[in-house]
């Protein structure tokens, strides 16, 4: 839902159909997936269960849904079909908020919960609940005669976690407020036992980012004690190039079973990624970075740019390639750098701007020779291209540091856990 766009009550949402791009039906909505937090925070949307056409219920992440408008629910297309399990940090909205018995904090006088509204945050996409439809009175067969009103999500207690719990999800929610790097520094201090634990509680997409930054021992640790399916799911969610370093320390049955359980274009993604040298330009990159075709538009170009889950070092420039425009490409075509986009007008074909000049790296390019061409060119990210001249992904700094980094950086206390202590 857009910022600005009117609320959306989640009584509206019972078993609306939900579609993909293309029209075609996907399911119904049963109910929907939120998470408490500590500090008075309103609770965080985190997705839909959705009844597809098998009735097999089936999560999906707020993340995926681009449109809640006219009784229906819009999805980027891209569906995990495994069924739904709650996990103990997660509430589902419909079952277990309405008709709850609350108390408003201005008088202490108990309320029952009628009704729920969510709303997206601005300029992100996080969606949250924002407010509560309640009716005074003791509920009941007389609950009707009672007063309704509607509420504002801190006006209700009873909707958000004791900040000294002791569990995982006290702990999952104060880690919410947290960047990955900081998360996975703290989770690498916890006991095995508290760092499954805590694992365990994160939704999948959180779990992939936080796994990144972890060293790979604790990787592998927790990876080894997630159910198979869900460890799949994960590994989905990661970075192609972060997804086949951590497979690549696993015993050869347990990677095989995993690739195995994961969607076959993803797998594909990562097999192709481990059959290259880990020190070379084809074992560093990614192989999702920004391609277009060359009659898009510098519009089209920066809507790319502005995809709220792509880091800095891929959404500093696009790849201009034919098609097909998912790796491996038709012919490489150039680059465009982002600053090159902000300077030309919004209907200017990026073919006509594109930098062609730089040849690119090859996927056996060894690793001081990635540095060195990121380094005299000044540039974060790379293209990795093949003997054909179709492109195969990009090399990011940030993937480079890693390895040029002592294997024990990771251990050093560059912020401080006074800082992550604190929250900072």
């Amino acid at each position: 839902m857009a910022a600005g766009a009117p609320r959306v009550f989640v009584s509206h949402l019972a078993g609306v159909p939900v579609f993909d791009p293309n029209g075609d039906q996907v399911g119904r909505v049963r109910d929907l997936v939120a998470m408490l937090r500590v500090g008075g925070r309103p609770p965080r949307l985190l997705g839909l269960v959705v009844e597809v056409l098998s009735r097999r219920r089936i999560f999906l992440p707020m993340t995926r849904v681009t449109g809640i408008e006219s009784g229906q629910v819009i999805t980027t297309g891209v569906v995990n079909m495994r069924r739904f399990e709650q996990r103990p940090t997660e509430r589902l909205v419909l079952g277990e908020f309405l008709d709850r018995r609350v108390r408003l904090v201005e008088t202490g006088e108990e309320v029952t919960v009628l009704d729920v509204s969510v709303s997206q945050l601005p300029a992100r996409r996080d969606w949250e609940i924002d407010k509560y439809f309640v009716r005074k009175g003791k509920g009941g067969a007389l609950r009707r005669k009672g007063e309704t009103l509607t509420v504002e999500w801190s006006a209700v207690s009873g909707f958000s976690l004791e900040e000294d719990g002791q569990g995982a999800e006290s702990l999952v929610a104060t880690f919410e407020q947290l960047r990955p790097t900081d998360v996975a520094n703290a989770l690498h201090h916890l006991s095995p036992k508290r760092r499954a634990e805590v694992a365990a509680a994160l939704d999948d997409d959180r779990l992939a980012d936080v796994l990144e930054e972890l060293p790979e021992d604790d990787q592998v640790e927790i990876i080894g004690k997630l159910q198979e399916e869900r460890a799949a799911d994960v590994l989905e969610a990661m970075d192609p190039d972060d997804a086949a370093d951590l497979l690549s320390e696993l015993p050869e049955e347990d990677k095989e079973r995993l690739l195995t359980l994961m969607r076959p274009d993803d797998a594909a993604d990562v097999r192709r990624l481990m059959s290259y040298e880990e020190r070379t330009a084809g074992g560093l990159m990614t192989t999702e970075p920004i391609i277009l075709r060359p009659d898009a538009t510098v519009a089209d170009a920066l809507a790319r740019v502005r995809q709220a889950d792509l880091s800095p070092a891929l959404a500093a420039q696009v790849y201009v390639c034919r098609s097909p425009d998912e790796t491996p490409t038709g012919k490489y075509l150039g680059t465009v750098h982002f600053q090159r986009l902000l300077r030309d007008p919004p209907y200017a074909l990026v073919s006509s701007i594109v930098d062609s000049d730089l040849v690119p790296l090859t996927p056996d390019s060894p690793l001081p020779a990635v540095t060195s061409y990121l380094a005299a060119y000044n540039l974060v990210s790379a293209p990795v291209v093949d003997e054909s001249g179709s492109l195969l992904g990009a090399v990011t700094v940030d993937d480079v540091l890693d390895h040029l980094l002592p294997e024990d950086w990771r251990e050093t206390d560059f912020h401080g856990e006074e800082e992550v202590a604190r929250g900072r």
